[in-house]
Protein backbone atom coordinates (compact mmCIF):
# COMPACT_ATOMS: atom_id res chain seq x y z
CA UNK A 1 0.00 0.00 0.00
CA UNK A 2 2.95 1.91 0.76
CA UNK A 3 4.82 1.36 -2.49
CA UNK A 4 1.51 2.84 -4.54
CA UNK A 5 1.76 6.25 -2.77
CA UNK A 6 5.32 6.59 -3.03
CA UNK A 7 5.19 6.15 -6.86
CA UNK A 8 2.97 8.78 -7.37
CA UNK A 9 5.03 11.25 -5.35
CA UNK A 10 8.20 10.81 -7.19
CA UNK A 11 6.41 11.27 -10.58
CA UNK A 12 5.20 15.00 -9.06
CA UNK A 13 8.72 15.88 -8.38
CA UNK A 14 10.00 15.03 -11.50
CA UNK A 15 7.73 16.73 -14.05
CA UNK A 16 7.88 20.09 -11.23
CA UNK A 17 11.73 20.12 -12.30
CA UNK A 18 11.43 19.69 -15.54
CA UNK A 19 8.98 22.35 -16.20
CA UNK A 20 11.58 24.75 -13.65
CA UNK A 21 14.33 24.05 -15.88
CA UNK A 22 12.48 24.75 -18.95
CA UNK A 23 11.04 28.14 -17.55
CA UNK A 24 14.82 29.29 -16.45
CA UNK A 25 16.05 28.57 -19.14
CA UNK A 26 13.15 30.81 -21.19
CA UNK A 27 13.80 33.09 -19.20
CA UNK A 28 18.00 33.42 -19.39
CA UNK A 29 17.85 33.35 -23.36
CA UNK A 30 15.78 36.11 -23.75
CA UNK A 31 17.76 38.61 -22.74
CA UNK A 32 20.46 37.34 -24.67
CA UNK A 33 18.11 37.49 -27.98
CA UNK A 34 17.60 40.58 -27.50
CA UNK A 35 20.92 42.21 -26.63
CA UNK A 36 21.48 41.03 -30.27
CA UNK A 37 19.13 42.50 -31.81
CA UNK A 38 19.77 45.73 -30.33
CA UNK A 39 23.46 45.39 -30.71
CA UNK A 40 24.25 48.76 -32.96
CA UNK A 41 26.05 47.93 -36.66
CA UNK A 42 29.67 49.59 -37.18
CA UNK A 43 29.02 52.31 -39.87
CA UNK A 44 31.92 54.58 -41.32
CA UNK A 45 32.31 58.50 -40.49
CA UNK A 46 32.17 59.53 -43.58
CA UNK A 47 28.88 57.68 -44.27
CA UNK A 48 27.11 59.29 -41.12
CA UNK A 49 28.66 62.79 -42.52
CA UNK A 50 26.50 62.17 -45.53
CA UNK A 51 22.89 60.86 -43.87
CA UNK A 52 23.10 63.76 -41.40
CA UNK A 53 22.49 66.81 -43.75
CA UNK A 54 19.86 64.65 -45.24
CA UNK A 55 17.95 63.49 -41.37
CA UNK A 56 18.10 66.56 -39.64
CA UNK A 57 15.02 68.18 -39.64
CA UNK A 58 13.33 71.25 -37.40
CA UNK A 59 9.93 72.31 -36.77
CA UNK A 60 8.46 74.87 -39.00
CA UNK A 61 8.06 78.61 -36.97
CA UNK A 62 4.60 79.48 -36.71
CA UNK A 63 4.20 83.28 -38.02
CA UNK A 64 2.35 85.68 -35.57
CA UNK A 65 1.61 88.43 -37.76
CA UNK A 66 3.17 89.71 -41.58
CA UNK A 67 6.49 90.74 -41.94
CA UNK A 68 5.87 93.72 -43.61
CA UNK A 69 8.88 96.18 -45.34
CA UNK A 70 7.22 99.58 -45.43
CA UNK A 71 8.05 102.57 -47.97
CA UNK A 72 7.56 105.69 -48.47
CA UNK A 73 7.69 108.24 -50.80
CA UNK A 74 6.55 112.19 -49.74
CA UNK A 75 7.34 115.99 -51.93
CA UNK A 76 6.88 118.95 -50.10
CA UNK A 77 6.20 122.41 -51.48
CA UNK A 78 8.19 124.23 -48.81
CA UNK A 79 9.08 128.37 -48.41
CA UNK A 80 12.77 127.44 -47.30
CA UNK A 81 14.41 124.35 -48.32
CA UNK A 82 17.18 125.08 -45.87
CA UNK A 83 15.52 125.48 -42.90
CA UNK A 84 12.93 122.28 -43.84
CA UNK A 85 16.00 120.52 -43.84
CA UNK A 86 17.24 121.44 -40.27
CA UNK A 87 13.46 120.86 -39.22
CA UNK A 88 13.85 116.89 -40.74
CA UNK A 89 17.14 116.30 -38.88
CA UNK A 90 15.23 117.47 -35.38
CA UNK A 91 12.14 115.22 -36.62
CA UNK A 92 14.59 112.23 -37.58
CA UNK A 93 16.29 112.21 -34.39
CA UNK A 94 13.22 112.04 -32.02
CA UNK A 95 11.85 109.11 -33.96
CA UNK A 96 15.31 107.94 -33.60
CA UNK A 97 15.90 107.14 -36.93
CA UNK A 98 18.65 107.92 -39.36
CA UNK A 99 19.41 110.31 -42.13
CA UNK A 100 21.15 108.06 -44.98
CA UNK A 101 21.65 110.69 -47.95
CA UNK A 102 21.25 114.41 -48.92
CA UNK A 103 20.93 115.58 -52.30
CA UNK A 104 21.16 119.26 -52.90
CA UNK A 105 20.52 121.38 -55.36
CA UNK A 106 21.05 125.45 -55.27
CA UNK A 107 19.67 127.44 -57.94
CA UNK A 108 22.83 128.77 -60.00
CA UNK A 109 20.94 130.90 -62.34
CA UNK A 110 17.35 133.47 -62.39
CA UNK A 111 14.33 131.50 -62.74
CA UNK A 112 15.74 127.77 -61.02
CA UNK A 113 14.06 126.53 -57.93
CA UNK A 114 16.01 125.10 -54.69
CA UNK A 115 15.28 121.32 -54.33
CA UNK A 116 16.94 118.89 -52.01
CA UNK A 117 16.22 114.83 -51.75
CA UNK A 118 16.53 112.70 -48.37
CA UNK A 119 16.55 109.75 -48.09
CA UNK A 120 15.58 108.33 -43.96
CA UNK A 121 15.08 105.77 -41.84
CA UNK A 122 12.49 105.36 -38.98
CA UNK A 123 11.34 102.38 -36.82
CA UNK A 124 8.75 101.03 -38.94
CA UNK A 125 6.21 101.73 -36.03
CA UNK A 126 7.32 105.21 -36.17
CA UNK A 127 6.54 105.54 -40.04
CA UNK A 128 3.10 107.12 -39.90
CA UNK A 129 3.95 109.98 -37.09
CA UNK A 130 6.74 111.06 -38.70
CA UNK A 131 5.02 111.08 -42.42
CA UNK A 132 2.64 113.12 -40.37
CA UNK A 133 5.24 115.25 -38.89
CA UNK A 134 7.06 115.69 -42.30
CA UNK A 135 3.57 116.57 -44.08
CA UNK A 136 3.60 120.12 -41.72
CA UNK A 137 6.45 121.35 -43.14
CA UNK A 138 4.52 122.59 -46.31
CA UNK A 139 2.43 121.42 -49.17
CA UNK A 140 2.35 117.68 -49.73
CA UNK A 141 2.80 117.44 -53.46
CA UNK A 142 2.38 113.96 -53.82
CA UNK A 143 2.69 110.97 -51.21
CA UNK A 144 2.79 106.91 -51.43
CA UNK A 145 3.24 104.32 -49.03
CA UNK A 146 3.97 100.27 -50.18
CA UNK A 147 4.34 97.42 -48.54
CA UNK A 148 6.31 93.72 -49.35
CA UNK A 149 5.28 90.57 -47.02
CA UNK A 150 8.19 88.90 -46.62
CA UNK A 151 6.81 86.54 -43.73
CA UNK A 152 7.28 83.08 -45.54
CA UNK A 153 11.12 84.18 -46.60
CA UNK A 154 12.14 84.41 -43.06
CA UNK A 155 10.06 81.44 -41.71
CA UNK A 156 12.16 79.08 -44.65
CA UNK A 157 15.33 81.29 -44.03
CA UNK A 158 15.08 80.62 -40.06
CA UNK A 159 13.75 76.65 -40.58
CA UNK A 160 17.55 76.66 -42.99
CA UNK A 161 19.45 78.09 -40.47
CA UNK A 162 17.75 75.84 -37.64
CA UNK A 163 18.32 72.30 -39.50
CA UNK A 164 22.07 73.75 -40.38
CA UNK A 165 22.76 74.06 -37.00
CA UNK A 166 21.40 70.60 -35.72
CA UNK A 167 23.20 69.52 -38.94
CA UNK A 168 26.76 71.56 -37.49
CA UNK A 169 26.10 70.00 -34.27
CA UNK A 170 25.98 66.11 -35.48
CA UNK A 171 28.54 66.73 -37.59
CA UNK A 172 30.79 68.17 -34.94
CA UNK A 173 29.59 65.17 -32.97
CA UNK A 174 31.19 62.68 -35.85
CA UNK A 175 34.33 63.88 -36.00
CA UNK A 176 34.96 64.13 -32.65
CA UNK A 177 34.85 60.31 -31.73
CA UNK A 178 36.10 59.33 -35.85
CA UNK A 179 39.19 57.67 -35.68
CA UNK A 180 40.46 57.04 -39.22
CA UNK A 181 42.12 60.17 -40.96
CA UNK A 182 40.55 59.62 -44.18
CA UNK A 183 36.84 60.19 -42.27
CA UNK A 184 37.66 63.00 -40.36
CA UNK A 185 39.38 65.14 -43.57
CA UNK A 186 35.55 63.52 -44.95
CA UNK A 187 33.80 65.21 -41.96
CA UNK A 188 35.61 68.09 -41.60
CA UNK A 189 35.09 69.49 -45.09
CA UNK A 190 31.24 68.62 -44.78
CA UNK A 191 31.24 70.83 -41.65
CA UNK A 192 33.13 73.93 -43.75
CA UNK A 193 30.26 73.76 -46.22
CA UNK A 194 27.19 73.65 -43.54
CA UNK A 195 29.01 76.49 -41.43
CA UNK A 196 29.50 78.66 -44.93
CA UNK A 197 25.95 77.96 -45.26
CA UNK A 198 24.74 79.06 -42.10
CA UNK A 199 26.78 82.53 -42.46
CA UNK A 200 25.27 83.36 -46.02
CA UNK A 201 21.80 82.32 -44.28
CA UNK A 202 22.32 84.48 -41.24
CA UNK A 203 23.54 87.79 -43.20
CA UNK A 204 20.42 87.15 -45.26
CA UNK A 205 18.33 86.15 -42.45
CA UNK A 206 19.38 89.66 -40.74
CA UNK A 207 18.89 91.83 -43.78
CA UNK A 208 15.50 91.33 -43.79
CA UNK A 209 14.81 91.37 -40.15
CA UNK A 210 16.26 94.62 -40.46
CA UNK A 211 14.11 95.82 -43.15
CA UNK A 212 11.04 94.92 -41.45
CA UNK A 213 12.20 96.77 -38.75
CA UNK A 214 13.24 99.90 -40.28
CA UNK A 215 10.70 101.39 -42.77
CA UNK A 216 12.29 103.90 -45.40
CA UNK A 217 11.32 107.01 -46.43
CA UNK A 218 12.50 109.34 -49.54
CA UNK A 219 11.75 112.72 -48.84
CA UNK A 220 11.80 115.16 -51.79
CA UNK A 221 11.80 119.47 -51.17
CA UNK A 222 10.89 121.91 -53.40
CA UNK A 223 11.45 125.36 -52.70
CA UNK A 224 7.95 127.35 -53.39
CA UNK A 225 9.24 130.84 -55.34
CA UNK A 226 11.76 130.34 -57.96
CA UNK A 227 14.98 132.11 -56.58
CA UNK A 228 14.96 135.57 -59.03
CA UNK A 229 17.63 137.57 -56.46
CA UNK A 230 19.04 140.65 -58.27
CA UNK A 231 22.24 141.15 -56.00
CA UNK A 232 23.19 137.89 -56.10
CA UNK A 233 23.14 138.38 -60.19
CA UNK A 234 25.02 141.51 -59.87
CA UNK A 235 27.36 140.55 -57.65
CA UNK A 236 27.99 137.08 -59.98
CA UNK A 237 28.18 140.07 -62.51
CA UNK A 238 30.63 142.17 -61.26
CA UNK A 239 32.74 138.76 -60.30
CA UNK A 240 32.79 137.08 -63.88
CA UNK A 241 34.01 140.85 -65.37
CA UNK A 242 37.01 140.65 -62.64
CA UNK A 243 37.55 137.32 -63.68
CA UNK A 244 37.39 137.82 -67.44
CA UNK A 245 39.54 141.22 -67.20
CA UNK A 246 42.11 139.53 -64.91
CA UNK A 247 42.35 136.81 -67.64
CA UNK A 248 42.81 139.45 -70.15
CA UNK A 249 45.15 141.42 -68.51
CA UNK A 250 47.70 138.12 -67.96
CA UNK A 251 47.44 137.39 -71.29
CA UNK A 252 48.23 140.53 -72.54
CA UNK A 253 51.00 140.55 -70.08
CA UNK A 254 52.58 137.60 -71.17
CA UNK A 255 52.30 137.81 -74.81
CA UNK A 256 54.59 141.31 -74.51
CA UNK A 257 57.16 139.39 -72.68
CA UNK A 258 57.04 136.87 -75.63
CA UNK A 259 57.81 139.92 -78.15
CA UNK A 260 60.25 141.55 -75.81
CA UNK A 261 61.80 137.91 -75.89
CA UNK A 262 61.42 137.35 -79.49
CA UNK A 263 63.37 140.97 -80.42
CA UNK A 264 66.07 140.52 -78.35
CA UNK A 265 66.61 137.05 -79.60
CA UNK A 266 66.56 138.93 -83.51
CA UNK A 267 68.33 142.25 -82.38
CA UNK A 268 71.73 141.55 -84.64
CA UNK A 269 69.19 141.28 -87.32
CA UNK A 270 67.43 144.07 -86.02
CA UNK A 271 71.01 146.27 -86.45
CA UNK A 272 72.01 145.25 -89.67
CA UNK A 273 68.86 146.21 -91.04
CA UNK A 274 68.75 149.53 -89.48
CA UNK A 275 72.45 150.16 -90.31
CA UNK A 276 71.96 148.79 -93.96
CA UNK A 277 68.65 151.62 -94.21
CA UNK A 278 70.60 154.13 -92.89
CA UNK A 279 73.68 153.84 -94.79
CA UNK A 280 71.32 153.74 -98.05
CA UNK A 281 69.72 157.06 -96.42
CA UNK A 282 73.22 158.77 -96.31
CA UNK A 283 74.26 158.01 -99.66
CA UNK A 284 71.64 159.20 -100.83
CA UNK A 285 71.39 162.11 -99.30
CA UNK A 286 75.21 162.92 -100.46
CA UNK A 287 74.03 161.82 -103.98
CA UNK A 288 71.71 164.48 -104.15
CA UNK A 289 73.45 167.03 -102.25
CA UNK A 290 76.19 166.71 -105.37
CA UNK A 291 74.10 167.35 -108.08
Amino acid sequence: MQKSIQLPHKSALFITALIGGVIFTSCASAPQSTNQASAPVPVSASELADNVAQKAQAAPIPRSRPQLIKKAAITLIVNSVDESIDTVTQIVNRQQGDLISLNEQQPTKGNTRHIASIQLRVPQNSLEPTLEELAKLGTVENRKITAEDVGNQLVDFQARFTNLRKTEANLQKIMDRSGSVRDILSVAQELSNVRQSIEQIDAQLKNLQNQVAYSTITLNLKAAVASTSPQLAVNSQIQETWNKSTYSLGNFTVGLLKLGIWLIVYSPYWLILAAGVYGFYRWRRNHLASR
